[in-house]
């Protein structure tokens, strides 16, 4: 007979020492999160100074703030990636507009807009602390999204055929496909370039929380404004102890919910063989845990009615469609429509930014040719530094990503590595470029890469988990050995995750210039030559229309790059080494 609520035994229904450990966890993790939300508003007005102490004490109270924006930012990075991420990838008209864009918006700096963008959540939230911290969880946003939107678009773009077929077979509406087929088969990669995301939001958590308004700097209460209280000062002990506090967050994090999420998300392998899985301490808890059990159960079943919402549910008898992902075909008339409206908008865009570069600022033909100089040198550090990285990090990620118990340990290592703020470097870069008398266009390379490299790690992982177990013993079986083994499986087999990974490890290399190519820490300062000390300097000078000019050109060369090159390597990619 079913066990219903009313026929368990009373001893099943009263909580167990596990219920009661894993209770106390998460409604301390709850209190926590909702106490520091409740110090995220007040009042605020321009030139209203927020006092930020260096005082040890005062950093868990900052990284309660600091963790709740990026939280917040990272869920809307999720629900950005499903809509636009799915949009792309299911409608090819679409997916033509959005990808460059993404590819542009994932390179343009933080610093071009953040300004611009507080004023405006300050006109929105008048004399409330809310505006400024509209703005600070969207720039973290920003650094978040672009790449887990690029994955979740490229693990829909190779669900495999057969996958494909079989939910047709089960007719399977467009809505339900997407909850049981594509998002289960690209959750994988998503989470791991969520971790990235994370890591990615520590990267410009300084620039999120000290953010300058005209000749007056908001200062938002968190590590990131911490640290540059830290390095407005030279103070060498706060930022020692900023970096503890960021290791014990992301650590805490990583082992509360990164890692369950990535074991649990190892059951979507595309396999029908049993394979070596990582393991979470927390999740093994939470299955001991039977009151925990049974709210899992409750979710279950309300996930289950969302996704077969009988509004959302396919006609059964309706015609049915090809399993492939087939061009539309569109009318003459729809075309030229089409065309014509995409004209219309790129005009009014050009023409508006004209406008507003040039019209009665000075800015000339010389300026322009100049900062299209500046971007070449920028360019090349970018390049340069994405084929080092390639070297190094593909073969690592390919080892590591093989290996489940030893990607769980490489996990919280590379997420810390990944998080550290470029900043909290200037120091050690500036004192060895002066003592050694180096060049600083040359050594300002490596902060540039500093947070963007592990793009090309996690993906190089993910790609290389989410290999089948049947591809892995054929290649046993085949003896597939040395550089065969590298050409004719591995790097084949991981290479459309790279592809994504080194796309947005370049755009993310390119934001990061506005950061490494100026070093600031005390009274010393260096400026490398490059488009990033350009966006840089007309941002503390306060020209907006340089400032708009340098933004522009970055897009300029971004898109080209992505157009003549990256963007080629990708379809090569999707339609080369598919699983299809």
């Amino acid at each position: 007979m079913r066990q219903s609520l009313f026929t368990q035994p009373s001893s099943r229904l009263l909580p167990g020492k596990w219920d009661i450990f894993a209770l106390l966890l998460i409604f301390t993790i709850i209190i926590a999160l909702c106490w520091s939300g409740s110090h995220m508003g007040g009042q605020f007005n321009i030139g209203t100074t927020i006092p930020i102490s260096l005082s040890p004490w005062m950093l868990p109270s900052y990284a309660l703030e600091t963790v709740l924006r990026m939280f917040i930012a990272l869920g809307l990075s999720f629900v950005f990636s499903f809509i636009v991420g799915g949009l792309a990838a299911k409608n090819e008209r679409a997916g033509r507009i959005i990808i460059p864009i993404l590819d542009i918006l994932q390179s343009l700096p933080i610093l071009g807009y953040l300004s611009i963008l507080i004023v405006f959540f300050i006109a929105l939230f008048p004399g409330s602390l809310i505006g400024p911290q509209f703005a600070a969880i969207f720039a973290v946003f920003t650094s978040q999204v672009w790449n887990m939107t690029l994955s979740f678009y490229q693990s829909l773009r190779t669900v495999p055929k057969e996958l494909r077929e079989a939910a047709d077979i089960y007719q399977l509406s467009g809505w339900q496909k997407f909850w049981r087929l594509d998002t289960p088969f690209a959750m994988p990669g998503l989470l791991w370039n969520a971790m990235m995301s994370m890591s990615g939001g520590w990267f410009f958590v300084v620039a999120s929380e000290a953010i300058s308004v005209g000749n007056h700097e908001v200062k938002l209460p968190g590590i990131g404004s911490y640290i540059q209280v830290a390095i407005n000062h030279s103070n060498l002990h706060a930022i020692f102890y900023a970096i503890a506090a960021m290791l014990v967050v992301i650590i805490l994090y990583d082992q509360l919910l990164f890692s369950p999420l990535i074991t649990w998300s190892e059951k979507f392998a595309v396999t029908e063989m049993q394979e070596e899985t990582s393991s979470s301490w927390f999740l093994t808890l939470l299955k001991r845990a039977p009151l925990i059990g049974r709210f899992g159960s409750l979710f279950g079943i309300l996930a289950d009615r969302f996704i077969n919402f009988p509004l959302f549910k396919k006609r059964l008898g309706a015609p049915r469609k090809s399993h492939q992902m087939a061009e539309t075909s569109y009318s003459i008339l729809n075309k030229l429509v089409w065309c014509f409206s995409l004209t219309l908008v790129l005009v009014a865009f050009i023409y508006c930014g004209w406008s507003f570069i040039y019209a009665n600022t000075g800015i000339g033909l010389k300026e322009t040719a100049h900062v299209f100089v500046l971007g070449s040198f920028t360019a090349l550090r970018v390049f340069t530094l994405i084929i080092i990285c390639s070297l190094i990090w593909v073969p690592v990620g390919i080892w590591v990503g093989l290996r489940p118990k030893v990607a769980q340990k490489v996990q919280p290592i590379a997420q810390i590595l990944a998080a550290f703020p470029a900043n909290l470097f200037f120091p050690l870069f500036i004192i060895s470029i002066i003592y050694f008398d180096l060049n600083v266009n040359i050594w300002c390379a490596p902060l540039m890469v500093l947070g963007t490299q592990w793009y090309i790690l996690f993906n190089v992982i993910a790609g290389a988990s989410a290999i089948p177990a049947e591809l892995k013993l054929a290649s046993e079986n085949m003896q597939l050995k040395g550089t065969t083994k590298w050409f004719k499986y591995l790097l084949p087999a991981v290479f459309p995750y790279y592809v994504t990974g080194a796309i947005t490890a370049a755009g993310g290399s390119w934001n990061a210039s506005i950061v490494a190519e100026v070093m600031k820490w005390g009274d010393h300062t260096l400026i490398a030559t490059g488009l990033g000390s350009y966006i840089t300097e007309n941002t503390i000078r306060g020209d907006l229309p340089k400032l708009a000019l340098g933004v522009a050109i970055m897009g300029i060369w971004v898109t080209v790059v992505n157009r003549l090159f990256w963007r080629r390597l990708y379809r090569f990619a999707e339609g080369r080494f598919s699983m299809n």
